[in-house]
Protein backbone atom coordinates (compact mmCIF):
# COMPACT_ATOMS: atom_id res chain seq x y z
CA UNK A 1 0.00 0.00 0.00
CA UNK A 2 1.13 3.54 -0.77
CA UNK A 3 0.48 6.19 1.90
CA UNK A 4 0.23 9.83 0.84
CA UNK A 5 0.30 12.53 3.51
CA UNK A 6 -1.20 15.88 2.55
CA UNK A 7 -3.31 13.75 0.22
CA UNK A 8 -6.13 16.26 -0.12
CA UNK A 9 -3.73 19.14 -0.66
CA UNK A 10 -2.37 20.42 -3.95
CA UNK A 11 0.53 18.13 -4.85
CA UNK A 12 -0.72 15.20 -2.74
CA UNK A 13 -4.08 15.02 -4.49
CA UNK A 14 -2.47 15.49 -7.92
CA UNK A 15 -0.15 12.59 -7.05
CA UNK A 16 -3.18 10.45 -6.11
CA UNK A 17 -4.63 11.31 -9.56
CA UNK A 18 -1.37 10.32 -11.26
CA UNK A 19 -1.19 7.01 -9.40
CA UNK A 20 -4.85 6.23 -10.19
CA UNK A 21 -4.08 6.92 -13.85
CA UNK A 22 -1.34 4.30 -13.62
CA UNK A 23 -3.61 1.70 -12.05
CA UNK A 24 -2.75 2.21 -8.36
CA UNK A 25 -5.79 2.27 -6.11
CA UNK A 26 -4.05 0.73 -3.07
CA UNK A 27 -3.71 4.17 -1.52
CA UNK A 28 -3.95 5.30 2.09
CA UNK A 29 -4.76 9.00 2.09
CA UNK A 30 -3.62 11.02 5.11
CA UNK A 31 -4.99 14.51 5.67
CA UNK A 32 -7.40 16.74 7.54
CA UNK A 33 -10.39 17.71 5.41
CA UNK A 34 -12.00 20.10 7.91
CA UNK A 35 -14.80 22.35 6.52
CA UNK A 36 -13.06 23.76 3.46
CA UNK A 37 -12.84 22.69 -0.18
CA UNK A 38 -10.04 20.12 0.06
CA UNK A 39 -12.46 17.19 -0.07
CA UNK A 40 -13.16 18.09 -3.71
CA UNK A 41 -9.51 17.39 -4.57
CA UNK A 42 -10.02 13.70 -3.80
CA UNK A 43 -13.70 13.35 -4.73
CA UNK A 44 -12.83 11.40 -7.89
CA UNK A 45 -9.98 9.37 -6.47
CA UNK A 46 -9.88 5.62 -5.81
CA UNK A 47 -8.27 4.64 -2.49
CA UNK A 48 -8.43 2.09 0.32
CA UNK A 49 -8.80 4.39 3.32
CA UNK A 50 -8.41 7.94 4.57
CA UNK A 51 -7.16 8.93 8.05
CA UNK A 52 -6.12 12.18 9.69
CA UNK A 53 -2.40 12.81 10.37
CA UNK A 54 -2.63 12.19 14.13
CA UNK A 55 -4.41 8.86 13.61
CA UNK A 56 -1.80 7.94 10.99
CA UNK A 57 0.99 8.13 13.55
CA UNK A 58 -1.02 5.79 15.79
CA UNK A 59 -1.78 3.43 12.91
CA UNK A 60 1.94 3.11 12.15
CA UNK A 61 2.43 1.60 15.61
CA UNK A 62 -0.06 -1.21 14.91
CA UNK A 63 -0.10 -4.30 12.71
CA UNK A 64 -2.28 -2.38 10.23
CA UNK A 65 0.88 -0.68 8.99
CA UNK A 66 2.53 -3.92 7.85
CA UNK A 67 1.26 -3.58 4.28
CA UNK A 68 2.52 0.00 3.81
CA UNK A 69 5.49 -0.18 1.47
CA UNK A 70 5.87 3.49 0.55
CA UNK A 71 5.18 6.86 2.16
CA UNK A 72 4.91 9.94 -0.05
CA UNK A 73 5.14 12.65 2.59
CA UNK A 74 3.60 15.75 1.02
CA UNK A 75 1.85 17.01 4.15
CA UNK A 76 3.16 20.23 5.71
CA UNK A 77 2.35 23.81 6.43
CA UNK A 78 3.27 25.32 3.06
CA UNK A 79 2.68 28.97 3.86
CA UNK A 80 5.80 30.99 3.12
CA UNK A 81 4.38 33.82 5.23
CA UNK A 82 3.76 31.73 8.38
CA UNK A 83 5.59 33.33 11.32
CA UNK A 84 4.86 30.79 14.08
CA UNK A 85 8.16 28.93 14.04
CA UNK A 86 7.12 26.42 16.74
CA UNK A 87 4.09 25.46 14.63
CA UNK A 88 6.26 25.03 11.53
CA UNK A 89 8.82 22.91 13.37
CA UNK A 90 6.12 20.64 14.80
CA UNK A 91 4.37 20.16 11.46
CA UNK A 92 7.24 20.25 8.99
CA UNK A 93 10.14 18.89 11.02
CA UNK A 94 9.07 16.73 13.97
CA UNK A 95 6.25 14.99 12.11
CA UNK A 96 8.59 14.31 9.18
CA UNK A 97 11.15 12.81 11.55
CA UNK A 98 8.54 10.43 12.95
CA UNK A 99 7.65 9.14 9.49
CA UNK A 100 11.31 8.88 8.47
CA UNK A 101 12.14 6.83 11.55
CA UNK A 102 9.20 4.49 10.96
CA UNK A 103 10.19 3.98 7.31
CA UNK A 104 13.78 3.26 8.34
CA UNK A 105 12.79 0.73 10.99
CA UNK A 106 10.26 -0.99 8.71
CA UNK A 107 12.33 -1.00 5.51
CA UNK A 108 9.79 1.09 3.64
CA UNK A 109 10.32 3.71 0.95
CA UNK A 110 10.13 7.38 1.95
CA UNK A 111 9.73 10.22 -0.55
CA UNK A 112 9.20 13.65 0.97
CA UNK A 113 8.58 17.27 -0.01
CA UNK A 114 11.44 19.66 0.52
CA UNK A 115 11.35 23.09 -1.12
CA UNK A 116 13.20 25.51 -3.37
CA UNK A 117 12.72 27.94 -0.46
CA UNK A 118 15.68 26.21 1.21
CA UNK A 119 17.99 28.12 -1.18
CA UNK A 120 17.15 31.48 0.36
CA UNK A 121 18.29 34.45 -1.72
CA UNK A 122 20.13 32.17 -4.17
CA UNK A 123 23.57 33.48 -3.28
CA UNK A 124 24.73 29.85 -2.91
CA UNK A 125 23.15 28.93 -6.23
CA UNK A 126 20.33 26.45 -6.84
CA UNK A 127 22.18 23.15 -7.07
CA UNK A 128 20.77 20.16 -5.20
CA UNK A 129 24.35 19.01 -4.57
CA UNK A 130 24.92 21.95 -2.18
CA UNK A 131 25.27 20.86 1.44
CA UNK A 132 22.01 21.89 3.18
CA UNK A 133 24.08 23.12 6.13
CA UNK A 134 25.43 25.88 3.83
CA UNK A 135 21.97 27.20 2.94
CA UNK A 136 20.19 30.05 4.72
CA UNK A 137 16.47 30.39 3.87
CA UNK A 138 14.73 33.76 3.91
CA UNK A 139 11.72 32.71 5.99
CA UNK A 140 10.67 30.28 8.74
CA UNK A 141 8.95 27.97 6.23
CA UNK A 142 12.20 27.53 4.30
CA UNK A 143 14.06 26.99 7.56
CA UNK A 144 11.68 24.19 8.60
CA UNK A 145 12.35 22.48 5.28
CA UNK A 146 16.13 22.83 5.24
CA UNK A 147 16.25 21.63 8.85
CA UNK A 148 14.74 18.30 7.80
CA UNK A 149 17.09 18.05 4.80
CA UNK A 150 19.95 18.48 7.26
CA UNK A 151 18.52 15.78 9.53
CA UNK A 152 18.29 13.33 6.61
CA UNK A 153 21.84 14.11 5.49
CA UNK A 154 23.14 13.30 8.98
CA UNK A 155 21.55 9.86 9.22
CA UNK A 156 23.62 6.71 8.77
CA UNK A 157 20.56 4.47 8.57
CA UNK A 158 18.03 5.35 5.88
CA UNK A 159 14.73 4.00 4.62
CA UNK A 160 14.80 1.44 1.79
CA UNK A 161 14.50 4.39 -0.60
CA UNK A 162 14.86 7.96 0.65
CA UNK A 163 14.19 10.88 -1.68
CA UNK A 164 13.75 14.58 -0.92
CA UNK A 165 12.11 16.73 -3.61
CA UNK A 166 12.92 20.46 -3.70
CA UNK A 167 9.80 21.89 -5.32
CA UNK A 168 10.17 25.23 -7.06
CA UNK A 169 7.14 27.28 -8.30
CA UNK A 170 4.65 24.48 -8.84
CA UNK A 171 1.25 25.41 -10.29
CA UNK A 172 -1.74 23.56 -11.64
CA UNK A 173 -5.12 22.02 -10.82
CA UNK A 174 -6.19 21.16 -7.26
CA UNK A 175 -4.56 24.21 -5.67
CA UNK A 176 -7.93 25.97 -5.39
CA UNK A 177 -8.25 25.58 -1.61
CA UNK A 178 -4.99 27.44 -0.89
CA UNK A 179 -6.54 30.92 -0.81
CA UNK A 180 -3.73 33.53 -0.62
CA UNK A 181 -1.11 30.85 -1.27
CA UNK A 182 -2.50 29.86 -4.68
CA UNK A 183 -0.12 30.31 -7.60
CA UNK A 184 0.00 33.45 -9.72
CA UNK A 185 -1.20 31.28 -12.60
CA UNK A 186 -4.46 30.66 -10.74
CA UNK A 187 -4.78 34.27 -9.61
CA UNK A 188 -4.10 35.58 -13.12
CA UNK A 189 -6.94 33.50 -14.57
CA UNK A 190 -9.46 34.86 -12.07
CA UNK A 191 -8.24 38.44 -12.30
CA UNK A 192 -8.50 38.37 -16.09
CA UNK A 193 -11.97 36.83 -15.93
CA UNK A 194 -13.16 39.41 -13.38
CA UNK A 195 -11.48 42.64 -14.53
CA UNK A 196 -9.57 41.96 -17.74
CA UNK A 197 -6.23 42.77 -16.11
CA UNK A 198 -3.65 41.26 -13.75
CA UNK A 199 -1.96 42.85 -10.75
CA UNK A 200 1.80 42.26 -10.58
CA UNK A 201 4.45 43.39 -8.14
CA UNK A 202 6.74 46.20 -9.20
CA UNK A 203 10.45 45.58 -8.89
CA UNK A 204 12.24 47.17 -5.95
CA UNK A 205 15.61 46.02 -7.28
CA UNK A 206 17.40 48.15 -9.85
CA UNK A 207 18.71 45.03 -11.59
CA UNK A 208 15.20 43.93 -12.59
CA UNK A 209 12.50 45.80 -14.48
CA UNK A 210 8.87 45.57 -13.33
CA UNK A 211 7.52 42.10 -14.03
CA UNK A 212 10.91 40.76 -15.08
CA UNK A 213 11.63 39.09 -11.76
CA UNK A 214 12.38 35.45 -12.58
CA UNK A 215 10.95 32.17 -11.27
CA UNK A 216 11.25 28.52 -12.20
CA UNK A 217 7.60 27.70 -12.96
CA UNK A 218 6.86 23.97 -13.16
CA UNK A 219 3.53 22.32 -13.95
CA UNK A 220 2.21 19.87 -11.40
CA UNK A 221 1.71 17.19 -14.08
CA UNK A 222 5.47 17.10 -14.62
CA UNK A 223 6.00 16.82 -10.86
CA UNK A 224 3.58 13.93 -10.37
CA UNK A 225 4.91 12.03 -13.38
CA UNK A 226 8.42 12.23 -11.94
CA UNK A 227 7.19 11.06 -8.55
CA UNK A 228 5.45 8.07 -10.12
CA UNK A 229 8.65 7.26 -12.02
CA UNK A 230 10.49 7.07 -8.69
CA UNK A 231 8.24 4.15 -7.75
CA UNK A 232 9.72 2.27 -10.69
CA UNK A 233 13.29 3.15 -9.66
CA UNK A 234 13.70 2.02 -6.02
CA UNK A 235 17.48 2.26 -6.31
CA UNK A 236 17.32 6.07 -6.52
CA UNK A 237 17.87 7.99 -3.29
CA UNK A 238 18.97 11.55 -2.63
CA UNK A 239 17.69 15.13 -2.59
CA UNK A 240 16.68 16.48 -6.00
CA UNK A 241 15.42 19.73 -7.47
CA UNK A 242 11.94 19.69 -8.96
CA UNK A 243 11.68 22.53 -11.46
CA UNK A 244 11.45 23.07 -15.20
CA UNK A 245 15.09 24.12 -15.18
CA UNK A 246 14.58 27.43 -16.98
CA UNK A 247 13.58 30.66 -15.23
CA UNK A 248 10.79 32.76 -16.78
CA UNK A 249 9.46 36.20 -15.91
CA UNK A 250 6.17 37.04 -14.24
CA UNK A 251 5.29 38.89 -17.46
CA UNK A 252 5.80 35.60 -19.36
CA UNK A 253 3.43 33.85 -16.97
CA UNK A 254 0.60 36.34 -17.18
CA UNK A 255 1.18 36.78 -20.91
CA UNK A 256 0.59 33.05 -21.34
CA UNK A 257 -2.65 33.38 -19.33
CA UNK A 258 -3.92 36.24 -21.51
CA UNK A 259 -2.98 34.30 -24.64
CA UNK A 260 -4.76 31.16 -23.45
CA UNK A 261 -7.89 33.23 -22.81
CA UNK A 262 -7.47 35.11 -26.12
CA UNK A 263 -7.46 38.50 -24.37
CA UNK A 264 -5.14 41.53 -24.68
CA UNK A 265 -2.44 41.93 -22.03
CA UNK A 266 -3.20 44.52 -19.35
CA UNK A 267 -1.12 44.74 -16.17
CA UNK A 268 -1.62 46.88 -13.06
CA UNK A 269 1.61 47.42 -11.13
CA UNK A 270 1.56 47.37 -7.31
CA UNK A 271 4.25 47.70 -4.65
CA UNK A 272 5.58 44.63 -2.86
CA UNK A 273 4.17 44.81 0.69
CA UNK A 274 6.70 46.07 3.22
CA UNK A 275 6.36 42.98 5.43
CA UNK A 276 7.63 40.62 2.71
CA UNK A 277 9.87 42.96 0.69
CA UNK A 278 13.07 41.91 2.46
CA UNK A 279 12.24 38.22 1.82
CA UNK A 280 11.31 38.63 -1.83
CA UNK A 281 13.30 36.53 -4.32
CA UNK A 282 14.14 38.10 -7.67
CA UNK A 283 15.54 34.95 -9.30
CA UNK A 284 15.08 31.21 -8.87
CA UNK A 285 16.08 28.50 -11.32
CA UNK A 286 16.40 24.83 -10.49
CA UNK A 287 19.66 23.22 -11.54
CA UNK A 288 18.30 19.96 -12.97
CA UNK A 289 21.60 18.31 -13.92
CA UNK A 290 21.45 15.72 -11.13
CA UNK A 291 17.89 14.70 -12.00
CA UNK A 292 18.68 14.46 -15.73
CA UNK A 293 21.66 12.23 -14.97
CA UNK A 294 19.22 9.59 -13.63
CA UNK A 295 17.75 9.02 -17.11
CA UNK A 296 14.24 9.88 -16.01
CA UNK A 297 11.84 11.85 -18.18
CA UNK A 298 12.44 15.45 -19.26
CA UNK A 299 9.88 18.14 -18.37
CA UNK A 300 7.05 17.98 -20.91
CA UNK A 301 5.06 21.12 -20.08
CA UNK A 302 6.62 24.43 -21.04
CA UNK A 303 4.97 27.50 -19.54
CA UNK A 304 2.75 28.31 -22.51
CA UNK A 305 1.45 24.76 -23.00
CA UNK A 306 0.99 24.28 -19.26
CA UNK A 307 -1.07 27.47 -19.00
CA UNK A 308 -3.29 26.38 -21.90
CA UNK A 309 -3.91 23.03 -20.21
CA UNK A 310 -4.49 24.59 -16.78
CA UNK A 311 -6.88 27.24 -18.06
CA UNK A 312 -8.81 24.61 -20.01
CA UNK A 313 -9.28 22.77 -16.70
CA UNK A 314 -10.16 25.98 -14.83
CA UNK A 315 -12.87 26.80 -17.35
CA UNK A 316 -14.72 23.58 -16.53
CA UNK A 317 -17.73 23.63 -14.23
CA UNK A 318 -15.96 21.09 -11.99
CA UNK A 319 -12.28 21.98 -12.39
CA UNK A 320 -10.56 19.15 -10.54
CA UNK A 321 -8.29 16.34 -11.67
Amino acid sequence: MIAITGAAGFIGSALAWELNQRGHSDLLLVDWLENGLKWKNIAHRRFKNIVDPDDFLGLLQTSQSSNITTIFHMGACSSTTETNVDYLLENNYQYSKSLFEWATQNKARFIYASSGATYGDGSKGFSDTTDPFELMPLNPYGYSKVLFDRFVKDQKNLPLQCVGLKFFNVFGPNEYHKEDMTSMAYKAFHQIQAKGKVRLFKSHNADYKDGEQLRDFVYVKDITRWMAELLERPEISGIFNMGFGKARTWKDLVGAAFEALDKPIEIEWIDIPENIRSQYQYFTEADMKTWKSLNLSEPKWNLEEAMKDYIRILLKQNPYL
